[in-house]
């Protein structure tokens, strides 16, 4: 393998019912930051049906050339069939890093394409940076639980892939206007594999929260003590126009439903301002809320690790201070 002919950065281009995924977006971001140390181009790759519309928003959101795959077997997500043309397109185009975002899809996908590229493959990265020396790419993950973060290469063979959770990297501000090199890329797809057929589609009508997406975050630990107390911090979130999130510890113990977990095992969230009650601060969960732009630890332990991170720290029972801020939060409301 002659690694001088692997060039640019592969970005897949997430979409699900013919909308991008922010986590797509959010790649190409950190895409065209790694792309200025290596001068090379960002490409996204756009693969389904009736998709070649959105090219022009992934051109906005910094993709320097988009390839669309545009079949109508590729209008439901298949392993096999996005396996051969993710396959197609690195033996063409021969990229030096390829990206994928760590979602139940890409977690899917990203691991097949890695064995039939013969290549490495570092899941869910929290950050990614180019060798000055070497050139070739850094990535960091957790491991061990989260006790320590691994910095992992692959200095001998390519395309260097990865996935990376959402949320991790930040989406470059939209240039409404900017447009990218875009091509119809052909593929021809060997049904002969493709064994799964999908015959129906059912979604969830479960109204699932995405606390990713949210600006202000209201999160309750094991210090909440059940879930008849995180009905005070719904009271506290709802004055503040705030989500109800959790770490861990309060979702394995029944308090809350998994999608409202932060953290290494959870969703990683950047808001605005993230109140921390009656949580410790464990490695794996300030692994998912670190990049908040304002953190508010309220803790009875004065010891505890999320001190180290919070831009305010209250020391006290968790449950009795957000009775105080509800009441102080109303008083607010009344006295305008």
């Amino acid at each position: 393998m002659n690694l001088n002919d692997y060039k640019g950065i592969l970005v897949f281009a997430e979409q699900r019912d013919g909308v991008l995924q922010n986590v797509g977006l959010e790649l190409i971001g950190k895409a065209k930051e790694l792309a200025k140390t290596l001068d090379v181009p960002v490409t996204a790759a756009l693969v389904g049906y009736n998709v070649a519309k959105l090219a022009d928003t992934l051109g906005e959101y910094g993709a320097d050339k988009v390839i669309v795959v545009d079949q109508p077997k590729l209008e439901l997500y298949d392993t096999e069939a996005y396996a051969q043309v993710f396959k197609a397109i690195i033996d063409a185009k021969k990229p030096d890093i390829v990206l994928f975002g760590a979602t139940t899809l890409g977690r899917d996908l990203a691991p097949r394409v890695s064995s039939r590229m013969n290549t490495g493959l570092t899941a869910d990265c929290t950050k990614l940076e180019i060798n000055p020396e070497t050139k070739g790419l850094e990535m960091t993950r957790p491991a061990f639980g989260g006790n320590l973060m691994a910095t992992i290469v692959c200095p001998d063979h390519r395309p260097q892939m990865s996935t990376v959770r959402p949320g991790v990297m930040q989406k470059v501000p939209k240039e409404e206007g900017r447009r990218a090199v875009v091509e119809n890329f052909q593929v021809t797809l060997d049904t002969s594999k493709m064994k799964v057929k999908v015959l129906q589609v059912v979604k969830e009508t479960k109204n699932k929260v995405d606390i990713s997406e949210a600006k202000i975050l209201v999160s309750g630990g094991r210090g909440i003590g059940s879930a008849e107390n995180f009905a005070a911090l719904e009271s506290v979130a709802k004055e503040l126009g705030a989500t109800v999130s959790a770490s861990r510890a309060a979702v394995d113990a029944g308090f809350i439903s998994h999608d409202r977990q932060v953290g290494q095992t959870g969703k990683t969230v950047r808001p605005d301002i993230y109140f921390a009650c009656g949580i410790s601060g464990a490695i794996q969960h300030v692994a998912g809320m670190e990049e908040s732009e304002y953190i508010v630890a309220i803790n009875k332990d004065k010891e505890a690790p999320i001190f180290s991170i919070a831009d305010l720290g209250i020391v006290g029972d968790a449950n009795k201070i957000a009775i105080q801020l509800l009441e102080a939060l109303k008083k607010a409301k009344e006295s305008r």
